[in-house]
């Protein structure tokens, strides 16, 4: 059985995690393989859906809480960190925007990647969590992948409480774009998909590039980049053809 599954449909490529017997718990194989699934989705996709197989979004690394055979040093360990904090980077800098589907539990790794995508949609019975601090593990990756997102006092909340929250506070958080009821999330994930796809590629790409870089520039550099951005994409000739 593979761990991830793709399925490319058209422009969308679906992208499912696929452990649903362990709340889709991630290995750092998959969390590696994760990543290059995104790196690439630009060379046959305009949008990427994530979604977790069974019951559950996913429910964190399976290895939480396990201690290594051999204590590396501080050095070492920021390799044996990097498998995690390149998948969100890759998430933060694909060219194509990245859907989540939330169902079930968002925990941890989960909750990180579920925050970490450009538009996250959660079922009414989904539950998010940061349960690192119960296990003596300073949550700092998740924490990073929060960090343009979450306002402080939520991150904080989230990691000293190890509490449970709804979709609703998700999306007061920052965390969730949208909730729907849960026997509508297919439904509303693909009426998104749809929504994005009757835009010319360039635009879809444009809005991901400037959401991206955008609100960590000053102002007025924002807006330059704004004007120059609308130039270039809206002189392309994709935008120029008729719809």
């Amino acid at each position: 059985m593979a761990d991830i599954l793709t399925k490319q449909d058209g422009a969308v490529l679906r992208v499912t995690l696929n452990h649903p017997e362990h709340g889709n718990a991630v290995s750092d194989e998959m969390v590696a393989e994760l990543t290059r699934i995104i790196e690439a989705a630009e060379e046959t996709s305009s949008v990427v859906v994530l979604r977790g197989a069974g019951n559950d979004f996913c429910v964190g690394r399976a290895a939480m809480g396990q201690r290594p055979p051999t204590e590396p040093d501080a050095y070492e360990r920021r390799n044996f960190s990097d498998v995690v904090f390149n998948c969100y980077d890759a998430m933060r800098n694909a060219k194509v925007p990245i859907i989540a589907a939330v169902q079930g539990r968002a925990l941890g790794f989960g909750c990180a990647i579920a925050a970490a995508c450009d538009v996250t949609l959660a079922s009414d019975q989904a539950v998010f969590q940061v349960p690192e601090m119960a296990h003596n593990i300073l949550p700092t990756m998740v924490m990073s992948s929060f960090v343009d997102r979450v306002p402080r006092k939520a991150i904080s909340y989230l990691v000293y409480s190890t509490a449970e929250i709804t979709p609703e506070r998700a999306l007061s958080f920052g965390i969730v774009s949208n909730v729907v009821p849960a026997a509508k999330l297919d439904a509303t994930v693909e009426t998104l998909c749809a929504a994005i796809l009757k835009a010319p590629r360039p635009a879809i790409l444009g809005v991901k590039e400037y959401v991206k870089t955008a609100p960590d520039m000053a102002v007025h550099g924002a807006i330059e980049f704004a004007r120059n951005l609308h130039a270039t994409v809206n002189s392309s000739g994709e935008m120029r053809k008729k719809h």
